[in-house]
């Protein structure tokens, strides 16, 4: 995954509403953040597998983070 990927996805953490973030269970979460990542950046397969996986072990921080908002 390239840096520039890595900052649209935390920007779209940051940007998107609390209680999106935290409304959504695991699995539709990371789902729903790869989709907005491969809105605006070509991904290939393997970019998405490891995007997917990278926002699996993220969730508790993606949490906590729209929870201090």
């Amino acid at each position: 995954m390239t840096p520039k990927i890595m900052r649209q996805l935390w920007s779209v953490v940051e940007t998107t509403q609390a209680k999106t973030l935290l409304q959504l269970d695991d699995a539709s979460l990371v789902q729903w953040l790869v989709k907005q990542i491969k809105t605006q950046a070509l991904l290939d397969c393997h970019e998405t597998d490891f995007l997917s996986d990278y926002v699996q072990s993220r969730l508790a921080l993606i949490r906590d983070l729209a929870h201090e908002r």
